[in-house]
């Protein structure tokens, strides 16, 4: 039998392939296993990757209708599954897969995007102690974001009842489960913002599995509560594992229960607080009254004429007082007067003459000192200690 030559265009081969492949039933619906490499995400919105394990390696596009419907991003070196459809581009006679559907594999989906997102939103610094507000001691009015029914809500309302019942609560009623859970937190966290109408919120839900829980893990839900201008508490019954949203609130309680305890104080425990500070107030008062009393005893009113008289007396004190030292001072002056005296009269020329001296003088008053000083036949004056006399010289 003679062999058949077929004569083709690369084309019409490339499109012949393409049906070939198009028409397997199981290439159509078909689950991939392996690991990405060479992951690009088009600002389209579509992925590009290749799936590779130990022996081969597999193109693959994810279009962005599929792509939006993922849970997690994917990355270079992650195991995935992968289902989709085999089938050939007909432009570069290439085959690859066109993924519909795509998740982690031996790792849930969820639990990847919960990781990543965390990771996100810290390298942001939304998780930062420095963004969290305080929660008030002493709210008048406490705003919770929960389901209406369900035990979350009554918990809540019998806490703060019980606590703190001058309070006024407002709900605002939200799915917080499955789709337009995440959108309504969001829009309760924006009315009682935008009213102003309440000092704290309380936002959560009782417990449940991570998918029941993922509104809380949605990052619109996170950015609410971190762009909320009032004090937010998150109240997510789940005790030992934490949600996205626990980290970005202001405060963690690990049940609506026990955040209902920390959003307001407790009415018994402030009225001992306050009978304390009656006491503490009255015994203060009592032992400043005390104090001033004895002040005040210690200060008696004296009578005018008494006095008076001890006035003049000290009065007379000090008279007498400086009478002495004035008379001690004119004393001292005294003496030291006689002092100097003494020592001029002993330094006196009339002193001298006293002991038997005596003066020569001309007439002009010059004292004649030497011989050589007086001509032979001149008169002149002789002082002595009683007077004077004139004589000559021969």
């Amino acid at each position: 039998m003679e062999e058949k030559i077929y004569t083709a265009t690369v084309s019409q081969l490339n499109k012949f392939i393409k049906q070939v492949l198009d028409g397997a039933q199981i290439l159509n619906n078909i689950w991939v296993k392996g690991e990405i490499s060479n992951f690009k995400q088009h600002y389209s919105g579509h992925c590009y990757l290749t799936l590779k394990d130990e022996g081969g390696v597999l193109k693959a596009v994810m279009f962005k209708a599929s792509a939006s419907h993922l849970s997690f991003t994917p990355e270079n070196g992650m195991k995935v599954l992968a289902r989709g459809r085999v089938s050939v581009y007909e432009r570069d006679g290439a085959y690859q897969l066109y993924i519909e559907e795509m998740q982690p594999d031996g790792v849930g989906s969820l639990h990847i995007a919960y990781e990543q997102l965390k990771a996100k939103l810290a390298e942001e610094g939304l998780f930062n102690e420095e963004f969290k507000k305080p929660i008030p001691k002493y709210p008048m009015s406490i705003g919770v974001i929960t389901a209406t029914t369900g035990a979350a809500i009554r918990d809540i309302i019998n806490v703060l009842s019980r606590r703190y019942p001058c309070a006024k609560v407002l709900i605002y009623p939200s799915l917080v489960q499955g789709d337009g859970a995440s959108a309504g937190i969001c829009e309760g966290i924006k009315y009682f913002n935008d009213t102003q109408s309440v000092d704290v919120m309380i936002v959560g839900r009782g417990g449940g599995s991570i998918e029941d829980l993922w509104a809380f893990n949605e990052e619109a839900t996170a950015r609410a509560i971190f762009a909320s201008k009032i004090p937010v508490i998150s109240a997510v019954g789940h005790e030992t594992d934490f949600t996205i949203a626990d980290f970005v609130a202001d405060m963690r309680a690990p049940t609506p229960s026990a955040a209902a305890e920390l959003a307001v104080p407790s009415v018994y425990e402030l009225d001992e607080k306050i009978s304390s500070l009656k006491s503490r107030i009255v015994f203060s008062a009592l032992n400043l009254i005390k104090f001033k009393r004895e002040i005040l005893s210690k200060l008696e009113p004296k009578n005018p004429k008494t006095k008076l008289a001890d006035t003049r007396i000290f009065i007379d004190e000090l008279t007498k007082r400086l009478e002495r030292n004035i008379r001690l001072i004119i004393s001292k002056k005294t003496d030291k007067l006689k002092l100097v005296a003494g020592k001029l009269d002993a330094m006196s020329p009339l002193a001298v003459l006293g002991r038997g001296y005596s003066i020569a003088r001309q007439d002009d008053g010059k004292v004649i000192k030497a011989v050589a000083d007086a001509v032979k036949g001149d008169e002149f004056e002789l002082v002595l200690s009683d007077g004077s006399t004139r004589a000559k010289f021969i």
